[in-house]
């Protein structure tokens, strides 16, 4: 008897264990009300295996949306590298939409990418690019000194005005001043790309009439392309003393104000008195270094013509942005330093435009506005890093991508550049990133306000605090 009830008791643990996996929950038995051990391991099992499978498909799901970041991110700094912008309005839908990130982290990983490309394109045109006219580099860096602190001095401001603002206003505006800036910058690109075509037709007639030299076609092709000879440049390590200067005065006082919750090196209670105090002391602070700055500029325009030959200045090349006043270069930068901090991106696609419109050459305006940006831009992914950012090696990680994409698309351009002998490439590369910057950024306003009049938000101005 006893046989027989052992014997019982393995068919039926065994058929249990066989038939488990079918059973539906409508098939209830009295092991149901009280299941029975074995069973519920099972189940255990059952749903942890469900579960790692779903958590594979997430990771899979999110390393493949990060290698198309990458992508995505290789591509936009290729092409913002060539025409001298951060290319910050690109990264950030692609960080956000693409890779997953949420706005904040978005916007710190954009500050590394845009100081990456912006330090590999300067050090290109420092190393590689052939020098412009007379043998100067293509970095200006008098436009430097004049602009870099109403620039950042403008930042701040535009900062305050985004506080106070409603998104409707702040989109509205944004897509008006680019896409207007955008239509200019095309008709610049056009009108370029005929002078250069009328250029060309003057050379090719002109080495017809010498009986195809080629030294005589070079000699024509040299100031279509802005160029001139190689080697001879030297760094000012003076002005690059006084950008640091200024550099270290703004971050220091940024570093104090902290971020936008008071969190700083001495967490200074947000529009309390100091807060105010630090705030307005960038006002002084922006005009006794462009002060400054213009009366050295003035003091070296007096320098005798032989002096000035001696510091390796070829007078007969000098373009025409001599001859513009001192103080246009500091109210275009405090002017899109505002912009910049009003419409929360980099100074780098609101300056160029505007000093294509001044008359620099595109060349100039290209090398210039990034050594610009890497100013601006090192500053806030410092100040990230400071205030104690999180994701730090995987933000170095797209920051390595932006570096090899710039010098890369750089590269690119500079060759397509000397053999077509057209300049006017860059124009219509910045008109390229504006398009876009322009598509991207307002529809990302338009949804946000969209977002606010669905759930009844406030719409209206608010106060600094």
């Amino acid at each position: 008897m006893g046989n027989s009830l052992n014997f019982l008791r393995r068919t039926l643990l065994l058929l249990t264990i066989l038939t488990i996996p079918h059973l539906s929950a409508s098939q209830g038995t009295q092991h149901k009300s009280q299941p029975h051990g074995l069973e519920h391991l099972l189940a255990q099992l059952s749903h942890w295996g469900k579960h790692q499978l779903e958590l594979q498909k997430e990771e899979s799901r999110a390393e493949y949306r990060i290698i198309i970041a990458w992508i995505l991110s290789f591509i936009a700094a290729s092409v913002s590298s060539a025409g001298g912008v951060g290319g910050g309005s690109l990264y950030l839908p692609i960080l956000n939409l693409v890779a997953g990130l949420d706005l904040k982290s978005s916007t710190s990983y954009s500050a590394f990418m845009v100081t990456s490309g912006s330090l590999s394109n300067v050090l290109y045109n420092i190393l590689f690019t052939s020098p412009g006219p007379g043998g100067k580099s293509l970095i200006n860096y008098e436009i430097c000194l004049l602009s870099e602190p109403c620039m950042l001095l403008g930042v701040s401001i535009g900062v305050v005005c985004n506080v106070m603002f409603p998104e409707w206003l702040i989109t509205a505006l944004f897509a008006a001043f680019l896409a207007s800036s955008t239509y200019k910058t095309c008709s610049a690109g056009f009108k370029c790309w005929r002078l250069e075509t009328e250029e060309v037709r003057r050379g090719e007639a002109f080495r017809l009439e010498r009986g195809g030299n080629e030294v005589d076609e070079k000699e024509m092709e040299e100031p279509l392309l802005g160029g001139g000879a190689v080697g001879g440049l030297r760094v000012p390590w003076k002005d690059l003393a006084v950008l640091l200067m200024i550099w270290l005065c703004f971050f220091v006082l940024h570093v104090l104000l902290g971020d936008e919750a008071g969190k700083g090196v001495v967490n200074i209670k947000p529009c309390g008195v100091a807060y105010w105090l630090i705030t307005l002391s960038q006002v002084p602070f922006a005009i006794v270094f462009t002060a400054y700055i213009l009366y050295d500029k003035k003091k070296r325009r007096s320098q005798p013509q032989s002096q000035q030959d001696v510091d390796g200045k070829d007078v007969a090349a000098e373009t025409k942005m001599e001859a513009l006043p001192m103080f246009v270069f500091p109210s275009a930068a405090l002017f899109t330093g505002v912009l910049g901090g009003l419409f929360g991106i980099g100074g780098g696609l609101l300056i160029n435009p505007v000093l294509l419109q001044i008359g620099i050459p595109p060349r100039i305006t290209a090398a210039t506005t990034t050594f610009i940006v890497l100013f601006s831009a090192s500053m806030s992914m410092v100040q990230y890093a400071i205030l104690g950012m999180k994701g730090i090696g995987q933000a170095s990680i797209y920051a390595a991508v932006s570096f090899v994409a710039s010098a890369l698309g750089l590269a690119v351009v500079e060759k397509a550049i000397e053999k077509s002998g057209r300049v006017s490439i860059i124009v219509f590369m910045v008109s390229m990133v504006m398009v876009l910057s322009t598509v991207s950024i307002t529809c990302f306003g338009a949804i946000d306000v969209w977002r606010q009049y669905t759930t009844g938000s406030y719409m209206g101005f608010k106060p600094p605090c």
